[in-house]
């Protein structure tokens, strides 16, 4: 498990080359995914593969977590991995994190049933940490941790979308 001091450590240097050369903070990241048997995607991305699908009542094959839950999971991971910086930049102890995070949505705009959107309604997240340090550094944590959060940021700020499509024709039909 990576130390306060090493996570200490690695945050400065990296804030520092990216001060020093703006350009080093600056790249693209690809995730490829590749659909198989039905609904289940096999996800490859930075060097790890995932799994995801829709569960059996969905008409999917229930091999692996949905994209409602993936979504969760990234916005859940970037804030508690953002707390555990925050906490060993400002040396806060933080002896236990934990990120709950839940959604709201209506399946109907989904189902083109009514004009409704057809992603998350709401989105709520609830933090616990245990710490020995004062509530109000702990706080000072959590929101150094939510302002610097690049997941949460793109859930809160309109993202530039951009979308190209490639069709090939098959011999077969």
């Amino acid at each position: 498990m990576a130390e306060p001091k090493t996570i200490k450590k690695a945050y400065e240097r990296n804030k520092k080359a990216i001060r020093l050369r703006p350009s080093a903070g600056q790249s693209t990241g690809v995730s490829t995914v590749h659909v198989r048997d039905g609904t289940t995607c096999e996800i490859e991305g930075s060097g790890w593969n995932i799994t995801a699908d829709i569960g059996t009542q969905e008409g999917g094959n229930n091999a692996g977590p949905g994209p409602g839950v993936l979504e969760r999971a990234a916005l859940g991971s970037c804030l508690a991995i953002g707390y555990v910086q925050m906490a060993a930049v400002m040396e806060v102890p933080v002896e236990k994190i934990e990120v709950e995070v839940e959604t709201d949505f209506d399946a109907r705009g989904m189902f083109d049933i009514e004009e409704q959107p057809p992603g998350f309604t709401v989105i709520r997240y609830s933090v616990q940490i245990e710490s020995p340090a004062s509530k109000a550094d702990i706080q000072k944590v959590i929101d150094a941790g939510d302002s610097h959060s690049p997941v949460l940021d793109d859930f809160r700020r309109p993202v530039t979308i951009e979308r190209e499509v490639t069709i090939m024709q098959s011999k077969t039909s």
